[in-house]
């Protein structure tokens, strides 16, 4: 009998100055968080990468800076078409690395695209202010200039849509960017750069390296990175804010939320099962927006918990590639101990369990 061979994973390159690239740094292996499947090598960036990104956007930024506007918008006009044509392409992608159903990667890349055009109008929003005889003699003007190089740092719930938060609106206003995707779901950032290219993004303007919190404070301590911008958990987003800030640079961090949802006795509770099922389970809960509590008012808790549970028993569960799954898994082995952990400490501190998920089979 033929002995199996095994699967030989693809590296996943970064892209820097216009080009792919091979890292020569540790690899890290990516894997289907529906199947467990191993399906890509992602690289931990070496040093002298995350520099050569950070160069290459250092170089680029004095001719794009004065390339206008309008032409800078051109590019993502064109950039928007492209990514519609592969647009079930990137669909699955979202689906293979991130687990969500198609259902919802069409919704995300659906936002992504809205993102792209929202820069697009960067000639009209980019309009400064004059105001004549501010004072005796003096008339007083503003003016909105780029910053340099940029850096997006994103996270794994929404590999096409928070990049697409970031890069056009920078690249748009005349700066350039290095994206660094989360090392859980790095195939599609990198499949939107290739793309970018494909567009007719200059050499430089749009680079990617990989990696963790090396390649992160590699990134927030390079003089030549001016502006950071963060999606993510509180915490990792509290050390690069005070981390961006430390070295000088302007930075937004976005991190986690604590969402309640507040049920009233006189709610509609067809509606309301509905909301709290889609806010709590879309995405796997995977969202900032995702209910984590439902707060129920008076005699509201005796109608709403067992609708939940009925809805809750109703809802099927599977890889996000199925057309008939309604929630995909988790992204990682860790994060599904992690959630039975919490259950196991409700229980531990007195909670009684309307309906144990742990028992379902898939």
């Amino acid at each position: 009998m033929p002995t199996a061979t095994a699967v030989e994973l693809k590296p996943c390159p970064l892209y820097i100055n216009g080009q792919p690239v091979i890292s020569r740094g540790p690899k890290d292996i990516q894997r289907n968080p529906a199947t467990g499947e191993a399906v890509a090598e992602i690289p931990r960036c070496t040093p002298e990468d995350i520099s050569s990104a950070v160069e290459a956007a250092h170089r680029a930024f004095p001719s794009w800076s004065k390339t206008s506007v309008l032409q800078r918008c051109r590019v993502l006009f064109k950039y928007r078409q492209v990514l519609e044509e592969h647009a079930d392409e990137l669909i699955a992608l979202m689906t293979e690395e991130n687990g969500k159903t198609l259902e919802e990667a069409r919704g995300s890349f659906q936002r992504g695209i809205e993102c792209i055009e929202f820069a697009c109008g960067a000639p009209t929003l980019m309009m400064g202010d004059t105001v004549d005889q501010v004072g005796t003699g003096v008339d007083g003007w503003s003016t909105r200039n780029p910053v340099g190089v940029c850096v997006g740092i994103t996270p794994f719930n929404f590999p096409f849509m928070v990049p697409l938060w970031m890069f056009p609106m920078a690249i748009a206003c005349g700066n350039t960017f290095i994206l660094k995707p989360s090392d859980k779901v790095p195939r599609t950032s990198v499949r939107m750069v290739e793309l970018a290219h494909d567009a007719g993004m200059p050499a430089g303007v749009l680079n990617l390296v990989h990696g963790a919190k090396s390649t992160v404070d590699s990134l927030l301590t390079d003089p030549r990175v001016k502006a950071v911008s963060f999606v993510g958990s509180s915490a990792v987003a509290r050390y690069i804010y005070q981390t961006a800030a430390n070295n000088g640079k302007r930075v937004q961090a976005l991190g986690g939320a604590k969402n309640h949802s507040v049920v009233l006795p006189d709610a509609e509770m067809k509606s309301t099962v509905a909301a709290v099922m889609g806010s709590s389970f879309g995405c796997a809960g995977e969202r900032c927006l995702a209910t984590s509590v439902v707060v129920a008012v008076g005699e509201a808790g005796d109608k709403l918990v067992p609708e939940l549970v009925c809805a809750a028993d109703k809802l099927t569960v599977g890889a996000g590639c199925e057309q008939r799954s309604q929630m995909g898994p988790v992204i990682s082995d860790e994060s599904k101990k992690r959630i039975l952990s919490y259950i196991e400490l409700g229980q531990r501190e007195g909670a009684t369990l309307a309906r144990d998920g742990r028992k379902d089979s898939v």
